[in-house]
This record gives C-alpha cells, sequence and structure tokens, in this order.
C-alpha cells in the first residue's frame, strides 16, 4: 500500500482548515472529489494569503477505526 498524503489550508482567522487527500507532490485528483469539496478546495486556492494561509503536504494521519 502506497502512503498517503494530504494537503492542507489553515484557516489564517479562527475558522476550520481545509484538508484534501492529494499525491507527494500536492496534486489534487479533483475528479475523485465530492462537489462540495471541489468548491471547497478550489475555494481555498483562490484566497490563499487572504483567508487561508499557504498549504502544506505531508502524510495523511490515518486512525484506526474512524471513517
Amino acid at each position: 500500500m502506497e502512503p498517503t498524503y494530504e494537503i492542507r489550508f489553515q484557516s489564517l482567522f479562527r475558522g476550520a482548515g481545509l484538508c484534501f487527500p492529494c499525491d507527494e507532490q500536492g496534486r489534487v485528483e479533483l475528479d475523485a472529489l465530492s462537489d462540495r469539496a471541489r468548491e471547497n478546495y478550489l475555494y481555498a486556492r483562490a484566497v490563499v494569503g487572504m483567508e487561508y494561509a499557504h498549504p502544506s503536504v505531508s502524510r495523511a494521519s490515518l486512525v484506526a477505526g474512524s471513517h
């Protein structure tokens, strides 16, 4: 099983950050996202520096038993 990565957009304010599955380089497969997740991802990218910090890519933290 290959490692799973996530791209995380941390809110610059008190709001929640956003996190999406991606590859090691931070590329997100848009077709694999739900409509809502795709809209959130595209929005987060558009407002980097205004509402969200520059995204970071890391290995996804998988918690056993959570879905």
